[in-house]
């Protein structure tokens, strides 16, 4: 008997350019471009599917325990939040997730939003399409301060895979890592790079770049008291979790210019509200949560997602969270 299959939220990962056939070969599948998150909804497009594969659709423990025939949660991204892993893991139910597939392109991101901050080449570009270039008295203008990387000091939150392939990146740059991980590793070391604590690397730190979870102890960490450490003039990168940023207080230091610019990947609440106060704040890139979509992140990500059903499938357990 085929194993029925449905993914809550497809259309994120595979707007049409993936094949969802190697999922599919495992059983019956059904694939929803998107699901509201209410919980009646969620249960009713997981129907009587003992595997679910979810994005962002929210699997709290309410759905687990109405949808009785779930065995297996897919979730087709790093971080698990979505689903109460605990719960599932009371309901016997595996939560797998994928590791890794994004490393390179949010690191390459992290770069291109740095280097945005550095040169504004989104504002020069539209300045010189509107005709600002062609009415200077000069061969040359630039609207906002041009800013060389080499000798600075990056900061980065987070020393995993993603930390350490930006940090890899920025050295090519010529820029000094300052480290700040739970685990600090050693063999990581260089005289470019050294881990420190978060004290003293929020004070020495010319750019801070955030690549950790969002946990307990991380929720909020960018908020006033922590801001108040950094230098004056420092730039903010944030490709990680919204929630590592209390928003309020970075907005009021981008308007106050404690801090001279911030690019953020992700906000507290996606897709952004109206009311996010960093909409409205100075010297501010938002981009809408896609560092890790290149195709070829996308790929591995789809490629990861069918090897570990497969080995679940067999009796191998593989990227298991809970």
């Amino acid at each position: 008997m085929n194993k029925k299959i449905v993914v809550l939220d497809g259309y994120t990962l595979n707007p049409g350019d993936l094949s969802w056939e190697g999922i599919s070969q495992f059983g019956d599948l059904k694939v929803h471009d998107r699901t509201g998150f209410d919980s009646n909804t969620i249960i009713e497009a997981i129907g009587d599917a003992e595997i679910v594969f979810t994005n962002k659709t929210p699997l709290p423990a309410e759905v687990l325990k109405r949808g009785s025939n779930i065995k297996y949660i897919g979730v087709l991204a790093t971080g698990y939040n979505v689903v109460d892993v605990v719960a599932a893991k009371a309901l016997g139910i595996t939560v797998t997730n994928i590791p890794s597939y994004g490393t390179t392109a949010v690191a390459q991101f992290t770069m291109a939003l740095l280097l945005e901050l550095c040169h504004h080449i989104g504002a020069h570009n539209q300045a010189v399409q509107s005709g600002e270039w062609t009415k200077s008295a000069d061969f040359c203008f630039w609207n906002s301060p041009l800013i060389e990387l080499e000798g600075k000091t990056m900061g980065i939150v987070g020393f995993g895979r993603i930390g350490q392939a930006a940090a890899k990146m920025a050295q090519v740059f010529g820029l000094n890592i300052l480290a700040y991980s739970r685990t600090k590793k050693s063999d990581l070391e260089s005289k470019t790079c050294k881990f420190v604590d978060l004290d003293e690397l929020l004070k020495k730190s010319d750019i801070i770049s955030l690549h950790c979870p969002l946990f307990e102890d991380t929720e909020g960490i960018i908020n006033k008291t922590n801001i108040a450490k950094m230098k004056d003039g420092v730039m903010l990168i944030n490709t990680s979790r919204g929630g590592l940023v209390v928003e309020a207080d970075l907005a009021e230091a981008l308007n106050s210019d404690k801090i001279a610019g911030a690019a953020v990947d992700v906000v507290s609440k996606e897709p952004i509200s109206v009311d996010n106060p960093l909409l409205h704040a100075k010297n501010c890139i938002i981009t809408p949560h896609i560092a890790w979509a290149t195709k070829a992140a996308r790929t591995r990500l789809m490629t990861t997602a069918v090897n570990n059903l497969g080995s679940y499938l067999k009796g191998n357990l593989v990227n298991v969270v809970n």
